[in-house]
């Protein structure tokens, strides 16, 4: 699940929920993370559909999110890497 390019990319304050694929919310403009140590950059597909999302902490991607959907829509499978690195992946019927 690697970003092939054609993704879109939007800046988040944060995002709500535990459900995954996570909700980004209170979107920001590219000129207003100059004054942000975290904000959310999130990866959405033609479908607007999120893809791929890190959170990004003093300049650094402390966590990162990937996310592929069915054929309907549904979502998945998910990839979940933390700070170290650590992948832990998840499908869902």
């Amino acid at each position: 699940m690697t970003a092939d390019g054609t993704e879109k990319c939007r800046y988040f304050v944060t995002y709500s929920g535990v459900k995954l694929p996570l909700r980004l919310l209170n979107e920001l403009e590219p000129e207003q993370l100059d004054n942000r140590n975290t904000y959310f950059r999130g990866y959405f597909d033609d479908q607007d559909r999120l893809v791929k999302l890190q959170k990004i902490v003093y300049s650094e991607i402390e966590l990162e999110h990937r996310y592929r959907y069915g054929s309907d829509g549904s979502l998945i499978q998910a990839e979940i890497i933390d700070v170290e690195g650590e992948v832990t992946a998840m499908t869902f019927d």
